[in-house]
Parts: structure tokens; C-alpha cells; sequence
């Protein structure tokens, strides 16, 4: 698949060069309003997002952003210093794969963004959702798992419920200690849930008590692992998780 869905109000001399020269490396562009409806109808069957910051507004945007999060497709941002941070307000940072700043040069930024499409292969890789409240350890662990995994962010455990209403991740990374609804009872959800009910999840917290690990354990989570492990340590249990899992299978 390869279909691109650009976002722009109008065809300015800017997007029409893009989508020519985009074009060019194979990739059909298809353009939409940031009109829903318009956005629905056509970003089905594409694989990645370009924003043209210029001519966005909450609203679409707003939908983007939970579609990203939905099916974690790459988002890339064009658009003067600006019209970025604007963007940035509704989409934040870490769920935006490329930004380019204007001015610069359209056939340069054409040939980047065909060259990053090339080398994704997010869709190949195991997808994980972590769940987390913190900002920070969401792009931690992103940086961390991304070289080997398609990661899907999701902030709260309303989100993370949301995204498995629809979609199938392959591992769960769940914090214990979050607001209004914590680790556990995102877990209790899963479980209840007959849909997504075998989802393997991992506990990745700060919370080590007895208590708290024994309060889970008839929940059956695939693991519990401390954010204090070295980062390397926290990969080889993902790694070994799935290791496992396909010699299980087979």
C-alpha cells in the first residue's frame, strides 16, 4: 500500500510540488481537507499522514492525532516555526515521525519523505502499546523499543482501552500507578473484555511492594518489570517474551 494522504485546504504552488514530486517516487497522494468526513473517506487505505501546518485546524487535527494513536501510522509535519507549534499543542511531539520547517526546499523534503517511507517497516514489527501517564518515560520507552518494535503510545487507561477496542496489539506494557483509572484495573478491562480478554500484558512500574505484584497475580499479567532495570535488561525480557511466545506457538 502505498498511498499517502496529504492534508491541505488548498492546492498552493507548495502542495501541488509535493504531491508531483512525491509522486514521482512511486507513492500515489491522495489530498484531503481537514473536513472529517473528508478525512474518513480517505485515510483508510493509506500509510502515512503529511499535515501541511499552514491550513490546520483543532479539529481535524484533533481526529488525526486519535488515528495516529488508533493504527500508530507515521505522521509528518510541514509548515513554517509557527504553524508547527500550533500543531504541536493538539498532536504532540512524540507521535510525529518527520517535521519539516518552512522555507525550504519542496523536491529536497519530497525525496527525504520518500526515502523515510521506504525504510519504514513499522508494519512488519511486533506492536506494542505502552500505557503510561508520564510523557516522559512514553518517549523513554519509545526511543528504547522503537529500533525493534512498532510502539503505540497511549496516556491514560481510558486511551489505552480505546485503542484495543479496534486494534490487536501483540504486548501490553502497563504502568501501575496512574490517575483515575490505574494498572489494575486497565487489567481487570482487558480480562473482562472477550474481544481482547488474551491480550499478553506486562507490568513495566515503579511499584515493587508484595502487595501490589500479589494483587495482579490472579490477573495473570505475562510479567512485571521495574523501570529502574537497565534499559538493556528491560529489552531482553521483551525479547525473551517473545521468544518464548513463538516456540509456544509452534
Amino acid at each position: 500500500m502505498n498511498n499517502v494522504l496529504l492534508l491541505a485546504e488548498t492546492r498552493s504552488f507548495t502542495v501541488t510540488s509535493l504531491i508531483k514530486l512525491v509522486e514521482e517516487h512511486k507513492y500515489k497522494m491522495i489530498m484531503s481537507s481537514y473536513d472529517i468526513d473528508d478525512i474518513q473517506d480517505k485515510e483508510k487505505d493509506t500509510r502515512a499522514i503529511i499535515v501541511y501546518a499552514e491550513d490546520a485546524n483543532t479539529e481535524g487535527l484533533v481526529y488525526i492525532k486519535d488515528k495516529v494513536i488508533e493504527n500508530n501510522k507515521p505522521i509528518i509535519v510541514v509548515g513554517d516555526i509557527n504553524q508547527i507549534n500550533d500543531v504541536d499543542d493538539i498532536i504532540p511531539r512524540q507521535f510525529v515521525k518527520k517535521t519539516y520547517i518552512r522555507p525550504f526546499n519542496v523536491k529536497e523534503v519530497a525525496d527525504d519523505i520518500a526515502k523515510f517511507l521506504d525504510k519504514d517497516e513499522s508494519h512488519l514489527k511486533k506492536k506494542i502499546l505502552v500505557v503510561d501517564d508520564s510523557g516522559a518515560v512514553l518517549r523513554s520507552i519509545k526511543n528504547l523499543l522503537e529500533p525493534k518494535y512498532q510502539v503505540i503510545l497511549a496516556n491514560s487507561g481510558a486511551m489505552a482501552i480505546k485503542y484495543l477496542s479496534v486494534n490487536t496489539p501483540d504486548l501490553v506494557l502497563l504502568d501501575y500507578e496512574m490517575p483515575i483509572v490505574d494498572g489494575k484495573q486497565v487489567l481487570e478491562m482487558i480480562r473482562s473484555e472477550s474481544d481482547f480478554a488474551s491480550t499478553p500484558v506486562i507490568f513495566l512500574t515503579n511499584k515493587n511492594d508484595k502487595e501490589s505484584v500479589m494483587s495482579v497475580s490472579t490477573l495473570k499479567p505475562e510479567g512485571y518489570l521495574l523501570k529502574s532495570l537497565e534499559p538493556e535488561k528491560i529489552v531482553e525480557a521483551i525479547d525473551d517474551f517473545f521468544e518464548k511466545k513463538k516456540w509456544t506457538v509452534q
